[in-house]
This record gives C-alpha cells, structure tokens and sequence, in this order.
C-alpha cells in the first residue's frame, strides 16, 4: 500500500470516530458484513476522495480498519499462519516471528503507537484483563488458547510491546518429537515409562525450549482413571483425560481485591482428591506446597521451570523454597527435593532453531549435605553441522542403576521387561 503513514492516520483516526465500536464488535465473525459497514462509512466520510486514494487503496485501508476491530490489526494474517508460532512486537515498527525455530523481522507494522496500545488494551478487554498506564504490564490467555503479554507506557520506552505464544491446534506427541530431533526413541520410551508408572517429573529449560510442548506430550500416558489437577497463570495445557480439573491464577481487581495466587491454587487442590497434579510452570513460593503434595502420596505429578542445567534446576527450587513463608535450613530443603522429584528433564533450545533434550537425569537421594544426581540419558553435539546447518549429535543411553527408583514404581506397574528392554545394553 503506496497510502502515506500520515493519510492512514488521518483516515483511520477520522473512521473510529464515527464508529461505536462496542456496537459493531458483534461482526467480528461476520467479516463481509463488516467490510460492508466500514466501506459505507468510508465514502460517506471522503465522498469526494479528498487523499485520491485508487478503489485497491480504499479497500486496504478499509481492511486495515477491520482487522483492528476484529482484534489483530496487522497481526492478523500472522495468527493465521500455522507455521508461525511466537510473535513478538517491539513498538510499532519491529514486528519479529518464530517460524521453525527461527526468529525474523517481518516487513509488517503498525501505523503508530496509538493504533498499536488500542488493539492492545482491546484484546484485554474481551478476555477480561486491563491495561493501563496505571497498570501497564498484563499477561492474559486469549480466546483462542493463545497466551498474550503486553507492556505498554511508562514501561516501555519505545512504544508498546506485545509478545504471543500462538495455541497450537496440533498437539505433539513423543514420536513427533523424534521425529524431529529432539530425543531418541529410547528416551521417548523411558519417559513414557516413567509418566505410565507415576514417578514425579520437572521439566527444566529456558524460554521457548519446549518445556509445556514436552509437558503435554508426557500428560498422554495418564491413566484416564486418575483424577488430575492442571494449575497454570495461562492455561496451555490440554489433557485429553475424561478426568481432569483445569484452574488458571487470577490477578487481583480494580481495587487490588480477588488476587488467587499458584501457591493458593496448589494448597486448594490439595483438598480436592487429585491423584496428580501437574503445575505449568513453578515461579515461587508454591514450590514448597509442590514438593509436599509430591511426597504425600500424589505421584505421578509434574511441572516445569526456568533453569540451563539439571544442577540449576535443584539450586532454582532451593531458591523458589527460600521465598515461601516456611522458614528452614538448606539441608530439609535438600531432603524434601530429594525425597519429592525422582526426573528432571533438560530441555535446550538450540541456537539452529531446533530443541533437544539434553539431559535426563535421576535424583538418586542425598550424599551428605549434597543432592546426587545421575544422567541416564544425555545429548553429545559434534562441531560439524549438516547441509542445512543444523546442529548433528548423539543422544547418549548412560544406563540405569539398579537402585533406580524409576525402577521400583516400573515393577509395581508391570512395566519392568519394557524398562529394562531400554538398557539391556548398558546395565549397571
């Protein structure tokens, strides 16, 4: 579209001045009927074409308009492409993607801040969220599954910024992950072993690693005669058990009232009969109530965190400890993790774009004051990389000690020949 920045500006700020919005929002999944709408009010407000404007360039704008109405503005191709999975909006200019892993500047844009902090504060309103400059900072899962965080002025310094983890409709399973890379098939086998026989896993990585894709792969091999409890901040997991108890955090309301917190949402479920629980993300003071509710008979429950390595993941849940009200020395600490989480599971994103497991790794109990971790798996990257300059490498089957307590619940579900059909090459 050839139409300055300037002209736009004038024309959309002159059309959403005619437009009750709240009026029209009930076309959002009637687009013709809206586009019909729009271009009336168009010509009866430049009737004389004042910009002179070809009829290709009036109906861009007019597009232009209705996107912004049906809640994505120039997002909006963007969410319905597939491929794309994460978008990330640094002020009106820069609007980046995550394709395949890969992360590139578009050559899309909003016409200025004001059109992007209105469709911003509009998609929170219709899912019941604020943001404002009293309140510049939301975080908020849409209709469509998709998780959305916002910051907008004075937090941010060079216009809103918007970050959306696109809901994918395609739920991945181990074997795709193999597929892909990110494991080998004795891997896949063992965890899915390991989710089948309710030992209790953290899923450990960075932002973007694949740690909810794996985490939901994993809720597959729930027995559906158990009944589970999914706390998350946004819901992004979608269990396919008949079972299951979904509950997201709430923050607190226009007069700071009404906030519902993870380690509220943790200590409630407790009192309702779960056989798991699986938490989507573990940031705070929750995990102690996590830890208790893993040592008191809920095996089988799951979360993930933010950590590099498995050794990180046990000093962040120290840490996470630290912060709750329940005051104790490092070495309870210590035990209570030992003693709670059997698997931790290190996943990586690459910097080709790919994701990897890189370690899983079993808490084997305490060594004096230390917790004692040993790798049953691991991936070995080489320097020389393949024609697609993707990252090549070998995921390591290090075998499992026979004092494994993955071992103990694997025979308890009958499950003991496929286990051991993993490392009959490498037993200990």
């Amino acid at each position: 579209m050839n139409v300055s920045l300037t002209a736009q500006e004038l024309i959309r700020e002159k059309m959403l001045a005619n437009i009750d919005i709240d009026k029209v929002e009930y076309l959002v999944d009637d687009y013709s009927k809206l586009i019909d709408l729009l271009s009336q009010t168009y010509h009866g407000l430049f009737n004389e074409n004042k910009y002179k404007l070809t009829t290709q360039e009036q109906n861009k704008i007019i597009e232009m308009i209705a996107d912004e109405i049906t809640g994505f503005g120039p997002l909006r191709e963007l969410m319905e492409d597939e491929s794309i999975s994460d978008i990330m909006v640094n002020g009106p200019e820069k609007i980046f993607i995550e394709r395949y892993g890969l992360i590139t500047l578009t050559n899309r844009r909003f016409i200025n801040n004001t059109q992007l902090t209105d469709i911003t504060k509009r998609l929170m309103q219709r899912v019941n969220r604020r943001i404002d400059e009293g309140r510049p900072l939301a975080d908020a899962r849409l209709i469509d599954g998709s998780r959305i965080n916002a910051a907008i002025s004075p937090i941010t310094l060079d216009g809103t910024s918007l970050s959306i983890r696109k809901f994918s409709k395609n739920k991945r399973k181990l074997e795709d992950l193999v597929d892909m890379g990110a494991m080998s098939s004795d891997m896949a086998n063992f965890l899915i072993i390991s989710a089948s026989c309710r030992v209790n896993i953290i899923i450990s990585g960075g932002t973007g690693s694949g740690k909810t894709t794996l985490l939901n792969a994993l809720s597959k091999y729930i027995s559906e005669n158990e009944r589970v409890i999914t706390l998350e901040d946004a819901a992004e997991l979608n269990l396919e058990q008949p079972h299951v108890v979904r509950m997201e955090t709430r923050l607190a309301g226009v007069e700071n009232t009404g906030q519902i917190t993870m380690r509220d949402l943790v200590i409630n479920s407790l009192r309702m009969r779960p056989d798991r629980i699986i938490i989507g993300e573990c940031r705070g003071e929750e995990t102690f109530e996590m830890l208790q509710a893993m040592n008191t008979g809920h095996n089988g429950s799951m979360s993930t965190l933010h950590a590099n390595t498995p050794r990180d993941a046990i000093a962040r849940l120290e840490s996470m400890i630290m912060m709750g009200p329940v005051n104790m020395p490092i070495f309870t600490i210590r035990r209570n993790i030992a003693s709670a989480i059997n698997l931790i599971v290190q996943v990586s994103r690459m910097n080709d774009g790919s994701r990897k497991i890189r370690n899983i790794s079993e808490i084997m109990g305490m060594e004096g004051e230390n917790i004692v971790l040993q790798d049953i798996f691991s991936f070995k990257p080489i320097k020389e990389r393949d024609q697609l300059g993707k990252i090549q490498g070998e995921f390591i089957n290090h075998g499992l000690l026979r004092r494994s307590s993955v071992r103990v619940n694997a025979e308890i579900y009958n499950l003991s020949n496929e286990l051991s059909s993993i490392f009959s090459m490498v037993e200990k």
